[in-house]
């Protein structure tokens, strides 16, 4: 009943978000859900080492980064298909996430913090130095956007933009589950739980961290990559600490090691932190509002929203056993 039930609710989403732009013609709300699309797959990903792995990454919006300034140099200065320089930029990514695992696979708690954030800022400096290609503080403007049997994107209202955003996150989310629950997840979920035992079950530490770095790595890096060529614009401030903590906020509310909890948060935080924006002194404080609710629900509901899903599968049986009785 239970996978019934999540098939279900899983089903009615995707179409719900199939149907959205045919009910939603104002572009700025169609620009936000695709925000919160990509915010998504950054969120979904992150909880793979950091939920799953017990990994505390974060350095992992240096990968989103590296994904946004690869893409956007592939596609502008080179001038390859925007469409294969956002899977260079994931590539890249995981690249990067090869050198920061070198260290990490050594070290525990607060030093992986410390070697990983370290790894943030060296990929901020890098950018930011080198002004000549990557436009240094002032970013990089005019990145080509892609193109589909001739459909121009950039003429449509962002219909087209949602709908690649959409299959992206679907196809993240599924690519990221199926790992979480593959003989590779339930390793690494083992090692965080217990790494004496695992390893005394003949599961490789560092081997296993190594995967699980490369593989969020690939997904953050392909999120930074198509939002370069959604937003045509790679600036410096996609390594801020106030993307950092609205990700991570959306990593602990949705719900740690839970592929969906966070992409749920995602698509709450980001509308919640655009109309907060917008309101009139409420601008600069909204971060401190998210980190209040983020407190909150860690409060209320220590393993996040995910944890009401059972919850709701309950009462979906319910419903469902007394529509049969009838």
């Amino acid at each position: 009943m239970a996978g019934h039930a999540r098939t279900f609710m899983l089903g009615a989403l995707i179409v719900a978000g199939l149907l959205v732009p045919f009910f939603v013609a104002d572009t700025y709300i169609r620009h936000l859900f695709i925000v919160a699309f990509i915010y998504g797959i950054v969120a979904a990903s992150w909880d793979l080492s950091l939920g799953y792995a017990g990994i505390f990454n974060f350095g992992h919006i240096a990968f989103f980064g590296i994904g946004v300034y690869v893409t956007g140099l592939a596609a502008k200065l080179i001038g390859i298909d925007p469409w294969l320089a956002m899977l260079i930029g994931g590539l890249a990514a995981s690249a990067a996430a090869v050198l920061v695992a070198l260290p990490v696979v050594r070290l525990q708690g607060v030093y992986v913090v410390l070697v990983t954030f370290a790894f943030s800022q060296l990929v901020l400096q890098l950018v930011i130095s080198q002004s000549a290609v990557t436009g240094g503080t002032q970013g990089m403007v005019r990145v080509p956007t892609i193109e589909l049997f001739g459909h121009n994107f950039l003429r449509d209202y962002k219909f087209g933009y949602y709908y690649v955003a959409f299959a992206l996150l679907i196809a993240s989310a599924a690519c990221l589950r199926r790992l979480a629950h593959s003989d590779f997840g339930l390793s690494i979920q083992a090692l965080r739980d217990n790494e004496d035992y695992g390893v005394s079950r003949g599961i490789s530490v560092g081997l296993q961290r190594l995967k699980v770095l490369v593989a969020s790595a690939f997904f953050a890096g392909l999120a930074g990559g198509f939002y370069v060529i959604y937003l045509r614009v790679a600036s410096p401030e996609v390594f801020d600490f106030s993307v950092v903590s609205l990700v991570l906020s959306m990593v602990l509310i949705g719900g740690t090691a839970s592929i969906y909890g966070p992409i749920f948060a995602a698509l709450g935080l980001t509308f919640v932190s655009e109309g907060l924006a917008n309101v009139e002194g409420l601008a600069e404080g909204r971060f401190i509002l998210v980190a209040v609710a983020m407190v909150a629900v860690l409060l209320f509901l220590p393993k996040g929203l995910a944890s009401l899903l059972p919850v709701l599968h309950r009462l979906y049986g319910r419903v469902a056993s007394a529509c049969r009785q009838q």
